[in-house]
């Protein structure tokens, strides 16, 4: 019985008399062949097509980011001397200093910066014991010695008169016996200092001056129930101290020790309905954990799990279209840590004319390759 066929379905008799008529006898095999090259340049096509419609989507979003004012904002930082906000950062001036030369950096502007006097600033917070402190004549801490490393590794000047040896010294002997890091001498244990430690004896290349298994295995103790992890074993999550233990389990090699779905729920969970992200539950949006939260999921591979453009839009909301710098929400007061980390976000999320940031390091991608520091994170 003869079955009924649509005239463009071919029929074997047809496919062969083709053959015939161009001279061809191809086998299954060089059809199949044929058939996924086929297959794979429709593929790559859209592929292409999608990433010009998302390449024109994103500059319409960004539409509204005010670059030259941000470059204002952080340039005019130093000039502000006049001001209470100056006065009572004073302590952390080490760490303002990295949050807007990096945030430079991801503008693609740090040459604006004066690298001449920000490297004169860090030789004169030195301290004897191989500690940097926050600014002149305070105490040296583990906080302001990674941010002082940090800002030497942005300008490339890693090699030219820091006693690599003497600060991982310093670094090392704040290494207890259970693996934690105490701060400075003050001996105050909390996980972001073992971020600290671990990144940076990593930019310095001397890993081998601490016992990195008893580091991360000190980080595991601080898991919680909900996949996070708080400042030390049976403190709360915190998206703050997750950035800095899964951070600093990428660099110790003990990424694996991570209940990566769990912690991704936990952490795409602090989205909220306006696009922000908060740090625990119940709290409020804040753009600095754009960064804490993003950079964590970025390290699990998870950033699709949360709404890029949202994230984006509210980010944007926060600016200062006066003045410059971004706020942590919408019509408040801009400062330096904010638009860093409003920036840092803004690039992690591969929004186009940002650099590219590493979420591990949290230096630009560019600074992190110069130093020869293989990639710890998924593409």
């Amino acid at each position: 019985q003869t079955q009924h066929r649509h005239p463009s379905w071919p029929t074997m008799s047809t496919k062969e008399q083709d053959k015939k008529k161009d001279g061809t006898d191809a086998s299954p095999e060089a059809e199949k062949a044929v058939g996924n090259e086929s297959c794979s340049i429709r593929s790559e096509a859209n592929i292409s097509h999608s990433q010009q419609d998302r390449e024109k989507k994103d500059f319409q979003t960004l539409k509204g980011f005010d670059r030259q004012k941000h470059v204002g904002f952080i340039l005019g930082l130093d000039k502000k001397t006049d001001t209470f906000e100056y006065h009572v950062t004073e302590h952390l001036r080490m760490s303002g200093i990295y949050w807007g030369a990096t945030c430079m950096a991801l503008l693609g502007e740090l040459g604006k910066m004066d690298k001449d006097s920000i490297i004169k600033f860090i030789g004169a917070c030195k301290h004897k014991n191989g500690g940097y402190s926050g600014n002149i004549n305070h105490d040296p801490h583990l906080l302001y010695t990674l941010s002082a490393v940090q800002i030497l590794a942005l300008f490339g000047e890693l090699d030219n008169g820091l006693d690599k040896e003497l600060v991982s010294e310093y670094v090392a002997g704040l290494q207890q016996e259970d693996g934690s890091f105490v701060g400075d001498k003050w001996g105050e244990v909390d996980t972001r200092f073992s971020y600290c430690a671990l990144n940076c004896l990593a930019l310095l290349g001397k890993l081998d001056k601490i016992n990195v298994k008893k580091a991360t295995d000190f980080v595991s103790k601080c898991r919680n129930f909900d996949g996070g992890y708080g400042a030390v074993p049976g403190a709360e999550s915190h998206a703050g101290q997750i950035f800095c233990c899964v951070a600093a389990l990428a660099i110790g090699g003990a990424v694996d020790e991570i209940d990566k779905n769990l912690l991704g729920w936990w952490l795409c969970e602090r989205q909220l309905p306006c696009g922000g992200l908060n740090g625990r539950p119940e709290k409020k949006e804040d753009v600095c954990y754009s960064w804490w939260v993003l950079s964590a999921l970025s390290i699990l591979g998870k950033i699709p799990w949360i709404s890029r453009e949202k994230l984006a839009k509210f980010i944007l909301r926060c600016q200062d279209n006066k003045d410059g710098g971004i706020s942590d929400r919408p019509e408040n007061m801009p400062d330096v840590f904010h638009t860093f980390f409003g920036v840092a976000a803004l690039s992690l999320l591969g929004y186009p004319t940002f650099k590219k940031v590493d979420p591990v390091f949290a230096l630009p991608v560019e600074a992190i390759q110069k130093l020869g520091i293989k990639k710890l994170y998924p593409s």
